[in-house]
């Protein structure tokens, strides 16, 4: 046991431990560990000790017996856990001290054992930033499957925390592939919205690791994978005064086209991922917009210009635009406009105008390499990609930068619900034979605040309902989320309710701290007020992976990912640099 006293306890609540230090030398002599942040060891009048942070070092100068000027010292701390027989460290287990008990600073022996490393604490994350001779070891377990949030301004070195977590877990270090011929089982996929991460995972080509990206160019995303929701969200819009009537043809004819295309499929419903002709839906859709009915006796059915009667609109309306007889009144050629003629001419426009955009060819003319349409049969291809089986590459980069603003929700929510789904439908296979997940999944989404935003956005409805799934059930099944973001006060709460590991670098917002305060552990609470004061690349660390909250210096990955600031005033003081703007507009208009 510590001999070395420096105070005694004043005073005690679950809120705040309160310690005071009587004497200023002895204050000058530990006042290296008496910092905001640092640790104390607190006696409890047995061989257990409680272990508490420092939040807040006060200074009184006061009157002796004799009537001198004396200082005094009041720390007040917050307890974080039970130091058991001086020898295990348990978070768990706080029994708060009374009042005289000795207090002793945390010295070097008691830190090892707050911070050893064991078969549970195992993954490295950084150096403490209190003491940088000992390395913060986490509960990987913990950390990668209950969900991890990571927050903090521009320039306080998210991606690079983010780039340096995941070459830890992939093997990868000083530009070098540790795991080369020896591949492990990780899989990651990143949502990356300014195609960052590119170059973090670029490494030479003897060092024999596979960056699985996906483009604009590269991304096989077929229309007929999405559920009715997405499919609505993107075709209809929901404000119009006849959009119920659209969305029931619509639905109506999605379901017949499935059938068409896939007879041996049974029980055919709007959501079911088997592929349809977007192309012959609009013509359905056309010709319901169009459809005169014949009046004459015996008639009441479609009728075309020739005088074909229609007994079975799916025959006649996927395969081409038909034309009807006109509306008439006379007894010889009585015909009136169908139920919904003249209703969908905003649909049929819109409907046009979406297959007609080249911007969205990856969504609405997916073909392979020999120019074929994605159909069924090639669902397994489709979704390999996402997870890098194709390639067998460990990590999955989304480049979301090209894809245009009006369809980025849905893809992020797309891509999402198709990997949740796999984890869903793999977990009860192996569930079946009495085992659990062996093919566990983490995505990370940069810049979280674009499409999971807090607000019920109509616009972002669809991501955000799809990765809000994925935070309330997706760790059942192996799927976790890594949610990165420069503004958490504008990310969806539910997503970071649900995150039990919380990683905190600079946040200069005032809503963003106060919010981030919130969102952390009761016991971690005085531990935030250095957010605004973060060096860059250093972090608050706590959650269920870590035995107690840490300030770490995050090392820097190597190669880093492309999210350095222009630096603008050394580039303003270069001479002139001439442009070849040709190069720029041809990239522009994807030439």
């Amino acid at each position: 046991m510590s001999t070395n006293k420096l105070g005694q306890v004043l005073s005690c609540s679950p809120e705040a431990i309160v310690v005071v230090v009587d004497d200023l030398k002895t204050f000058e002599e530990h006042k290296e560990n008496l910092q905001v942040g640092r640790y104390l060891r607190i006696a409890q009048g047995n061989s257990d000790f409680t272990i508490a942070t420092i939040r807040n070092v006060k200074g009184v100068n006061v009157q002796d017996k004799d009537g001198n000027p004396t200082w005094q010292f009041q720390i007040e701390c917050q307890a974080i856990g039970t130091l058991v027989g001086d020898a295990v460290f348990e978070r768990a287990s706080v029994l708060l001290p009374v009042p005289t008990e000795p207090v002793f600073t945390a010295d070097k022996v008691t830190l090892d054992k707050l911070f050893a490393e064991d078969s549970d604490y195992q993954f490295p994350l950084g150096k403490l930033s209190l003491n940088k001779d000992i390395s913060l070891k986490i509960n990987g377990d913990c950390f990668f499957s209950k969900h991890v949030a990571i927050v903090g301004s521009t320039g306080s070195g998210k991606s690079c925390a983010v780039a340096r977590i995941l070459h830890d877990v992939v093997g990868i270090a000083d530009k070098t592939n540790h795991n080369s011929g020896k591949q492990n089982n990780s899989h990651v996929v990143i949502f990356d919205i300014h195609d960052e991460y590119s170059a973090a995972f670029d490494l030479p080509k003897d060092q024999s690791f596979t960056l699985n990206r996906l483009d604009i160019d590269s991304l096989c995303l077929p229309y007929w994978l999405m559920n009715s929701e997405e499919l609505e969200s993107m075709f209809i819009e929901s404000n119009e005064a006849n959009s119920h009537n659209q969305v029931s043809q619509f639905k109506l004819a999605v379901i017949l086209n499935k059938t068409r295309h896939n007879p041996k499929v049974t029980d055919m419903t709007y959501d079911t991922p088997v592929y349809f002709s977007i192309q012959e839906v609009f013509n359905y859709i056309e010709n319901m917009n169009r459809e005169v009915i014949g009046r004459l006796p015996d008639e009441n059915k479609p009728k075309l210009a020739d005088g074909t009667l229609i007994d079975d609109r799916k025959k006649h309306y996927f395969d081409k635009q038909c034309k009807f007889v006109p509306t008439a009144t006379g007894k010889a050629d009585k015909a009136t406009n169908g139920p919904f003629n003249g209703e969908f001419n905003r649909f049929v426009s819109r409907l046009e105008t979406k297959l007609a955009d080249n911007r969205l060819r990856f969504l609405l003319h997916p073909e392979k390499t020999d120019g074929t349409p994605f159909k069924t049969n090639d669902f397994e291809e489709i979704l390999k990609q996402f997870i890098g089986y194709l390639e067998k590459a460990n990590v999955t980069t989304v480049d979301l930068s090209g894809i245009p603003f009006e369809v980025l929700s849905i893809t992020v929510s797309l891509v999402s619900r198709l990997i949740f789904d796999f984890s869903f439908h793999y977990s009860k296979l192996r569930h079946e034979k009495g085992e659990l997940n062996d093919v566990p999944i983490m995505i990370v989404c940069e810049e979280a605040h674009n499409y999971i935003p807090q607000r019920d956005n109509v616009a972002y409805r669809a991501s955000r309902k799809s990765l809000e799934r994925i935070a309330k059930e997706g760790r059942k099944y192996g799927l976790s989320l890594m949610v990165v973001s420069q503004r958490p006060s504008e990310v969806s709460e539910t997503i970071f309710a649900q995150c039990n590991n919380f990683i905190a670098l600079r946040l200069t917002n005032n809503a963003d701290q106060n919010y981030v305060k919130r969102l952390f552990p009761d016991n971690s609470n005085g531990i935030t007020d250095i957010l605004p004061n973060l060096a860059p690349g250093e972090c608050v660390v706590v959650g269920d992976a870590v035995l107690l909250p840490a300030v770490v210096q995050m090392p820097l990955p190597d190669p880093q990912p492309h999210s350095q600031s222009v630096r603008v005033h050394e580039e303003w003081g270069k001479p002139w640099k001439d442009i070849t703007f040709s190069d720029v507009i041809g990239r522009w208009r994807h030439e």
